[in-house]
Formats: structure tokens, sequence, C-alpha cells
């Protein structure tokens, strides 16, 4: 597989200063920026699809009249998360 490049970046001194500060063993300048990007863009797809599937369930809810008061998914959420930590810490 063929490689590429990002262009290259500049920035203060501090703010190189503070990436290199927090790189932790084996790893490079070059790693820490990659994987910053590969996670700021897998982070976009997933706020991508969210909204996607937001506006969705909108339009379904709009065609079929079937909405769910917002206290009530609220309330819904509170129990299961209830539950939930009840399981877990007993």
């Amino acid at each position: 597989m063929k490689t590429a490049t990002f262009p290259s970046l500049r920035v203060d001194a501090q703010l190189r200063s503070e990436a290199e500060s927090v790189l932790r063993e084996g790893e490079t300048l070059t790693s820490l920026i990659e994987t910053a990007v590969r996670e700021t863009i897998a982070r976009r797809h997933a706020q991508a699809e969210f909204l996607a599937r937001g506006l969705q369930a909108r339009e379904q809810a709009r065609s079929s009249g079937a909405y769910h008061p917002a206290e009530a998914v609220h309330q819904e959420l509170r129990q299961r998360l209830d539950a939930r930590r009840k399981q877990v810490l007993g």
C-alpha cells in the first residue's frame, strides 16, 4: 500500500513542548499526531452518524405522529442507569 504525507504543521514552541511532554515510552511525535488524527476522524464519523440517526428519527416521528416526551425518555434512561449501577456496585 502506498503511503502519503500530511502537510507540515507549524505550531508555537509551547504546544510542541507540551506534546513532547506527554509522549509515552517508544512513542514519537509523529505517531502521537497520527493517533490524534485517526481518533478525530473516528469521532467525526460517529458524530455524523449520530446526527443522521437523529434526523431520521425526527422524520419517522413526523410521519407516524408518534412522539415520546423528553421527560419520559429521561425517566427511562435514569431507571436503566440506576439498575445498572445497582448491578455493578451491588
